[in-house]
């Protein structure tokens, strides 16, 4: 399946959403105190169960719809009330879960460069993937048309404003992990 974001085209943001990606309204989202400050990009990870692609589990946890009997993973995380704004799955396929302007809850107990609280004032975006495989083109592609999208709809973020969930919360988090080729996607940022 081709992804849904197409890199020869711009992707457009309506009322918050990414247009022609799929939409699945979390419930784990609310107001941001201030939804013109909108100054970080964070890139994540996620499979479930770990290092497991391809399932519903990821959509069922940011809905809380994950069911702890389907697998000993579960028990632990299904009652954790969390979200991302964008899911990019192996294919490069984009799900969007909470609009821009509002607060999805992905980033916890945060910093970056001296201000706390990251999820007031970032937009998260969940790869799937692990720590240690490496991503897919697709995943690339995608990611990096959504963050030139990003940057030209929200002009506080810049190119130096996109972090790894692993520099705003060092002591808790290691993803996007040592898979995530930094240099690449930095390349591709570059102008066309």
């Amino acid at each position: 399946m081709e992804s849904n974001i197409h890199p020869q085209s711009e992707p457009q943001i309506e009322s918050g959403w990414l247009a022609s990606v799929k939409r699945v309204e979390s419930p784990n989202s609310d107001c941001r105190t201030d939804e013109s400050d909108i100054s970080l990009l964070v890139i994540h990870n996620i499979s479930l169960p770990p290092g497991q692609f391809g399932g519903p589990h990821v959509e069922q946890l940011f809905t809380n719809r994950l069911n702890p009997a389907e697998h000993p993973y579960f028990a632990d995380i299904a009652h954790l009330k969390v979200s991302a704004h964008l899911l990019i799955d192996r294919l490069g396929q984009v799900t969007q879960f909470v609009p821009f302007h509002r607060r999805a809850w992905h980033a916890g107990v945060s910093e970056f460069d001296g201000r706390s609280a990251c999820n007031d004032y970032s937009i998260g975006i969940e790869l799937e993937g692990t720590d240690l495989l490496a991503y897919t083109e697709s995943q690339y592609q995608s990611l990096t048309a959504i963050a030139r999208c990003l940057m030209i709809h929200y002009p506080q973020l810049s190119k130096e404003r996109i972090v790894g969930h692993s520099d705003i919360a060092p002591q808790r988090k290691t993803d996007p992990g040592a898979a995530f080729d930094w240099a690449y996607f930095r390349s591709l940022m570059l102008p066309r």
